[in-house]
């Protein structure tokens, strides 16, 4: 593949995540240039792997495209992967910075969860999840950036990752009802007096408001962990970035219950790049 072709790759990738995943798409700006495109290109595929839910109506088809993209990190890709950007730059990034397969190909089968309606059982089943996610794209990102500092801050990021996932299911929350989702974690619902249809009913509001402050209060607890964990390498902290914005969300999430289901959490967008410019500065989570 010639340079002008890697260079066209990542810079769809870069518009892809300025469509879709905003706060990402800053951290990007915010990272070396040398490192965007292929920071732009993990970040693509993991909006690549959020959307599926929203673009199929069963989950067999949704199992099909998480397959595409087993079968190419596996090596058995069907047809050219030149013909699909992020896949292009995702390899290239794979190639140029020796990214584990393996954690890419566990992202994957983290993601089946999201295709069907089964409940969250347990909180370490969520920590699971959030871990294959959030907080293994932050390590990824964190080799891309300097392979040397990454593994000093993988505490860090694992945290970070688990408290920035429950900040993102909190936003999305309304939304999963809708569906008949639910990732709150049945040991809280449980402990609140609560089970799955009872929640996704929607009339126990101060039970309802309890599950919700105790799911925000597990991020805010992951989120002191991750800084308890020690001060972030300036060459991987760009990684950090994203996660930086968790903070607020969680914190309204707490105040507000089952108002959040009646008005959004999410700051606005002015806020959050402000957020993460200061953090970017500061060098804290």
């Amino acid at each position: 593949m010639t340079e002008a072709h890697i260079a066209t790759n990542q810079e769809i990738c870069l518009a892809m995540l300025r469509e879709s995943d905003r706060d990402r798409y800053l951290a990007c700006l915010l990272s070396p240039e040398e490192k965007r495109g292929a920071l732009a290109a993990l970040y693509a595929f993991n909006a690549e792997l959020a959307r599926i839910r929203d673009l199929v109506h069963e989950p067999l088809p949704g199992e099909v495209r998480l397959q595409y993209w087993h079968d190419l990190l596996e090596g058995s890709a069907h047809g050219s992967t030149a013909a699909n950007p992020v896949a292009a730059a995702l390899m290239m990034a794979i190639e140029t910075h020796r990214l584990p397969r393996k954690t890419l190909i566990d992202m994957i089968g983290a993601r089946t969860f999201d295709l069907y309606d089964d409940p969250m059982e347990t909180r370490l089943s969520l920590e699971g999840y959030a871990g294959e996610t959030a907080s293994a794209l932050i390590q990824l990102a964190s080799l891309v950036l300097s392979p040397e500092e990454a593994a000093r801050s993988a505490d860090a990021a694992g945290h970070a990752g688990v408290a920035q996932a429950i900040a993102g299911l909190l936003l999305l929350m309304p939304l999963h009802r809708r569906r008949g989702q639910i990732y709150i974690p049945l040991q809280i619902l449980s402990a609140t007096g609560l089970d799955r249809d009872a929640f996704l009913a929607g009339e126990d509001r101060p039970r309802i408001s309890a599950a919700i402050e105790a799911f925000a209060g597990l991020g805010r607890e992951h989120l002191a962990k991750a800084r308890a964990a020690g001060p972030i390498a300036l060459a991987v902290f760009p990684a950090f970035l994203p996660a930086t914005i968790a903070e607020p969300v969680l914190i309204r999430a707490q105040k507000r219950g089952a108002l959040l289901f009646d008005r959004p959490l999410q700051p606005p967008q002015w806020r959050r790049q402000l957020r993460m410019g200061l953090a970017a500065a500061r060098r804290k989570i």
